[in-house]
């Protein structure tokens, strides 16, 4: 009996050698050909700053609410020509864009009340495809990478201002001066040559006078 067991394990473990090194020569062509694709997502130019993984949210005016619009990880994406950095947020699993717009002097960024992992602010957002005046918040896992958000946010705000605006104030009103000292000096030159040529019609004025007068006076004697 134990024979009999032991050949039968070993002609199931050579059928079983057997069909899996038995190759019978068929071939299947793939139904559909996929060719290799290149994929962009727009941010080759660019160069990160910054790359936090969040949650976002927009305040809904009509339903006076904040709405989710999805978990993903938030990036500052510098322009390597231009300089100028936007803001871009796409979410995590389907990888559509929930946050796109620019960073421009004069923005800020505060802290949500109540929450210090949270931080909200206005801004004109592309998203959407179209331009859209909307208010954020953005909420992160930790203080220290809220932190860090908008530590960077004000510095790339800071950053958009324009550079040299005291020294082009300075080199205006310079100008302003000049040109007003040169209408000064104009006008005195005017007023100059407004003297110089009235001088000679009063003296020939006057010279008119005093013939007239010695007319008269001869026209008087010679009457009496």
């Amino acid at each position: 009996m134990a024979d009999l067991a032991t050949k039968e394990r070993e002609e199931e473990e050579n059928d079983n050698v057997t069909a899996e090194d038995e190759d019978t020569g068929a071939q299947i062509a793939p139904i559909v050909k996929l060719e290799e694709v290149t994929v962009t997502t727009g941010e080759e130019d660019e160069d990160p700053l910054l790359d936090l993984k969040s949650k976002l949210y927009r305040f809904d005016k009509e339903g006076n609410q904040w709405k989710e619009r999805g978990s993903g990880t938030v990036k500052f994406l510098k322009h390597k020509e231009t300089g100028k950095v936007r803001l871009v947020m796409r979410q995590s699993k389907t990888l559509k864009i929930c946050a796109n717009h620019l960073i421009i002097a004069g923005m800020t960024v505060q802290e949500h009340a109540g929450n210090d992992k949270s931080c909200v602010w206005h801004a004109s957002d592309y998203a959407d495809k179209e331009l859209k005046d909307e208010m954020f918040c953005i909420r992160f896992a930790t203080v220290e990478n809220c932190k860090k958000f908008m530590e960077m946010f004000q510095e790339v705000a800071e950053s958009q201002q324009p550079q040299g605006e005291s020294s082009e104030a300075s080199e205006t009103a310079e100008a302003l001066e000049k040109l007003s000292v040169g209408d000064s000096d104009k006008v005195k030159a005017v007023e100059s040559e407004t003297k110089t040529e009235a001088k000679p019609e009063t003296e020939t004025a006057t010279k008119k006078e005093d013939d007239v007068k010695v007319d008269e006076k001869k026209t008087e004697d010679s009457s009496a």
